[in-house]
């Protein structure tokens, strides 16, 4: 049983006020879905004003983004070109002659005079990759990625952690291949998680599981874990070549980096020729959607593949065992702990990961909705927010805490409403009011709004090229057109995998049903003799 004081009720003991808190996002969200409905019987004018509003606040959000998403691009590669192990040797040996960016100087000279920071000559990686029942073909290419990693795989200790429901012959391959990687790393061991009573079934109780044994290791071997950094992958998250690295130097100069975790740029692209147009359009959206978030860290948040010290994973308890969404969740959990002295910093490098391919068209079709369902289960955050983020107890900043509760609730309020009001806000007064002049016009207004943001599309297109991974030889050139007309289905894929998965989360959540096991993306890999063999 967990003793960290900001755990998340079990249902039992979840008060009328926290099923208020999460209860709000769904009533917001249909509250504002059937707004316009409920307005045009009273002002068609007013419904008209208000919807062109919207439209405007929208299409200078998109010039934000889009602006945002180039720059976001630009400076994904130029930290990718960095010679990060460099950069660690100067700040090992306190070198500050050599002709570095002004930033790079500026750190060198901080920690110079910080006789408590981090020795960079310490640092430990700890990888937990979780496993459920994926194949070596999806194991093996992570692995070796951490393997061919620029930092020493000998200063790593790798722990594969599996579940023991999966069966004999899923014991059997993590063993197998945490022997076989054993002579590449410092500690290389498969971790078995048994289901316990309290936990769901899911990711994080497995991951707690293994930093739990982490923190065993660790104190054998005599390392502080404040030298520990640990990241978390999925099976098939492949970390770039610097992320290790990377995240080495930034931990290292960073203030005070117990209160951090870090944050690299989840790239959906392993199979992206592989899958279906639909989730093709969804895997691209997604990774530019991170990198414009690592350019507004006021709104980062923990994502999938993420890294935190082991010292502030052992004051959290590590990760929760209570909800589906311990990635995103695990930075609320570190900034009450810490009383609202917690960050997350954005690493400038990617993790490959595999965009959802199942075996056979519908069932991939039904596998991004469920996974996409899952993400947005991070609405349960609301009333955990507002349970721990407004109480007397509670040592946060309570102006701080207001808007981080804000942007959390208008984050899902948007995610489940924007693209259908954006879509259909405004033939709801022609629909009600064929007769007013107004009603009539503001469809014409709204589409000629509409076009014009949609050329923001062009710098989708253009990063969606540049991210791409050499084509496979087994495809023709016609696949690449399709990269390109795929983008017709964005409407589209926006409405069915954004709104309604949004909404049926929160739907779930305003009614109680709540999603007590994490429904795991089914892998498949596509071979060159086009075979698709799923595990």
């Amino acid at each position: 049983m967990s003793k960290f004081k900001f755990e998340i009720p079990f249902n039992s003991e979840k008060t009328f006020k926290y099923r208020l808190f999460e209860i709000l996002p769904g009533f917001l969200s249909w509250t504002v879905l059937l707004l316009p409905f409920l307005a045009t019987y009273v002002s068609v004018g007013l419904t008209s004003a208000l919807m062109i509003a919207y439209l405007i606040l929208w299409f200078v959000k998109s010039i934000a983004l889009n602006t945002r998403a180039i720059q976001g691009w630009r400076t994904y590669q130029n930290h990718i070109k960095i010679d990060w192990e460099e950069l660690l040797n100067d700040v090992r040996s306190h070198d500050n002659n050599k002709n570095w960016p002004k930033w790079h100087s500026d750190n060198i000279d901080r920690i110079t005079r910080d006789p408590n920071g981090i020795n960079p000559n310490k640092i430990i990686h700890a990888v937990i990759v979780a496993t459920w029942n994926e194949a070596e073909e999806i194991l093996v290419p992570t692995l070796d990625n951490i393997v061919k990693s620029t930092a020493k795989p000998k200063d790593m200790i790798v722990l594969l952690a599996y579940e023991q429901r999966g069966g004999e012959a899923v014991e059997k391959q993590a063993i197998k291949l945490m022997k076989k990687y054993e002579k590449y790393f410092l500690v290389s061991k498969a971790v078995k998680h048994v289901d316990a009573p309290g936990e769901i079934i899911g990711k994080g109780p497995n991951i707690t599981n293994a930093g739990l044994e982490l923190a065993k290791i660790v104190r054998e071997k005599g390392i502080d874990p404040k030298q520990v950094l640990v990241t978390t992958l999925d099976a098939d998250n492949r970390p770039h070549e610097k992320y290790f690295s990377c995240l080495s130097y930034i931990y290292s100069v960073c203030h005070d980096p117990k209160f951090m975790s870090f944050q690299p740029i989840p790239m959906f692209t392993n199979n992206i020729w592989d899958v279906p147009a639909p989730m093709r359009v969804i895997a691209t959206g997604n990774s530019y959607w991170m990198l414009i978030q690592g350019l507004r860290q006021h709104m980062l948040r923990n994502f999938s593949a993420h890294a935190q010290p082991l010292s502030a994973l052992l004051e959290t308890d590590f990760w929760s065992k209570r909800t589906i969404v311990e990635d995103g969740h695990q930075f609320w959990r570190s900034y009450f702990a810490f009383e609202g002295k917690h960050e997350v910093i954005p690493i400038f490098l990617p993790i490959y990961q595999d965009a959802v391919l199942a075996k056979g068209y519908r069932r991939t079709l039904k596998a991004q909705f469920i996974q996409i369902r899952r993400w947005a289960w991070g609405a349960s955050d609301v009333a955990y927010v507002a349970k721990y983020g407004f109480s007397k107890k509670t040592k946060v900043p309570r102006g701080d805490m207001f808007f981080k509760f804000m942007r959390l609730l208008e984050g899902h309020f948007s995610w489940a409403t924007a693209p259908l009001i954006l879509a259909f806000g405004a033939i709801i007064p022609w629909v009600f009011n064929r007769t007013s002049f107004v009603a009539n016009e503001l469809p014409q207004v709204a589409s000629k709004i509409q076009t014009i943001a949609m050329l923001g599309i062009l710098v989708t297109l253009y990063l969606s090229f540049k991210i791409l991974p050499p084509k496979p030889a087994r495809y023709k050139r016609r696949r690449t057109v399709l990269m390109v007309l795929q983008w017709g289905l964005l409407p589209l894929t926006t409405i069915i995998y954004s709104s309604f998965a949004a909404l049926y989360s929160q739907t779930r959540l305003m009614l109680g049903i709540y999603i007590g096991k994490f429904d795991i993306t089914e892998k498949a890999v596509k071979t060159d003799s086009g075979i698709v063999t799923s595990h």
